[in-house]
């Protein structure tokens, strides 16, 4: 077959890798495009798909008008299978479902675990459930809620993440799930890259990985290329775990504003974060009610400091500067540890070759041990 822009020969696609994953989503390879605030609109999610890996929307950032326009424009630009990501505790959360179900979605994806009743009205109407988790027992427990899969993500990642590196999480999890006898896929994420990371995944048991960084830096996505450049220049120490941000822990890039988060005071950074809270809220259209109810919860339960609910409208706005708006210095940049092995912005299309036609090169030297 030939290229119809150049008349060469379209250069050999790599060879599908069918796991328990791949099978339950529908794709080709088991790659997922994690959901990154302000960064997975329609133009990156849409380029995933279409390359056989799975794409997600990030919707936490958006309104529900704004969802409802980016899922339009995303399946206007592919036929694939794509995901949400979706905030279970948002005060619009069932209307946001009923949006997904309504237009066909494949793939509802949650960085806290929805509700049993909610996960059940997704499956009943053909969507497949996948939250993050970042402790085996909570596997287990989404697993016993009817979730279809979990994504697995260790300390390497960017974004909000946890303590326990990938290598010593992800075993854990599979360990814990196979001691209750639970057949769920897993799909590992933190510190994935390239196809010898996928070839370990699968080693490991996993059924797939998910990245955000690596993605992030690529040519479909909508970020500022000079924010790109500033990604690409740096190396494998030059993130940091903060928990000035947002209260929580979360992986950044190092930058002037991180630095002075980290060593300045806490109530001026509280301030700052309240300030922030309040545009966040006035953006999304978020009632302080609804915001109070919300944080009486997570205290309750343990999850969550007043200070930290205060702080957690600091984190959209603040990577909003970044990732959308270019200010590297006023703003935050999450990233995983992985940066500091990425050298290139490929095509998402280009970046899944890649790493598919190394995971093959991989497993086939692997296989030839035995």
């Amino acid at each position: 077959m030939s290229d119809p822009t150049t008349g060469q020969p379209s250069p050999a696609r790599a060879a599908g890798l069918p796991t328990a994953f791949t099978d339950l989503v529908g794709i080709e390879y088991p790659i997922v495009q994690t959901g990154m605030g302000w960064v997975s609109g329609p133009s990156l999610t849409s380029a995933t798909s279409n390359a056989g890996g799975l794409g997600i929307l990030a919707s936490a950032t958006m309104t529900y008008a704004e969802l409802e326009t980016a899922i339009g424009k995303t399946k206007a630009l592919t036929d694939k299978p794509f995901g949400v990501n979706m905030r279970a505790d948002a005060t619009d959360a069932p209307e946001r479902i009923d949006l997904l179900i309504r237009e066909g979605v494949k793939v509802a994806s949650f960085a806290l675990a929805p509700k049993p009743e909610l996960i059940a009205k997704l499956k009943d109407n053909g969507i497949v459930v996948i939250p993050s988790i970042g402790a085996a027992k909570h596997a287990v427990k989404v697993a016993s809620w009817g979730a279809d899969a979990v994504i697995v993500q260790g300390g390497e990642g960017g974004g909000h993440t946890g303590p326990v590196a990938t290598t010593l999480l992800l075993p854990s999890v599979l360990d814990a799930l196979a001691a209750k006898d639970i057949d769920m896929p897993v799909v590992a994420a933190g510190g994935f890259f390239d196809g010898r990371g996928l070839a370990a995944a699968l080693a490991y048991g996993a059924q797939g990985v998910a990245m955000g960084t690596r993605f992030l830096l690529t040519s479909d996505s909508a970020v500022p290329d000079s924010v790109k450049q500033e990604y690409l220049g740096r190396g494998l120490n030059d993130t940091v775990v903060s928990v000035k941000v947002d209260g929580m822990p979360h992986r950044v890039l190092r930058t002037p504003l991180v630095e002075a988060l980290e060593s300045g005071s806490g109530v001026k950074a509280l301030v700052a974060a309240a300030r922030n809270a309040n545009e966040f809220k006035q953006m999304t259209g978020m009632r302080w009610t609804t915001m109070l109810k919300d944080g009486r919860t997570m205290k309750k339960s343990g999850e969550r400091s007043w200070q930290q609910v205060i702080m957690a409208g600091n984190t959209p706005m603040l990577l909003k500067a970044g990732l959308v708006e270019g200010d590297t210095r006023a703003g935050v940049l999450a990233s995983g540890q992985v940066v500091g092995m990425i050298e290139d912005l490929p095509s998402c299309d280009e970046l899944i070759q890649s790493i598919m036609t190394q995971a093959h090169e991989r497993l086939k030297a692997l296989g030839s041990l035995g």
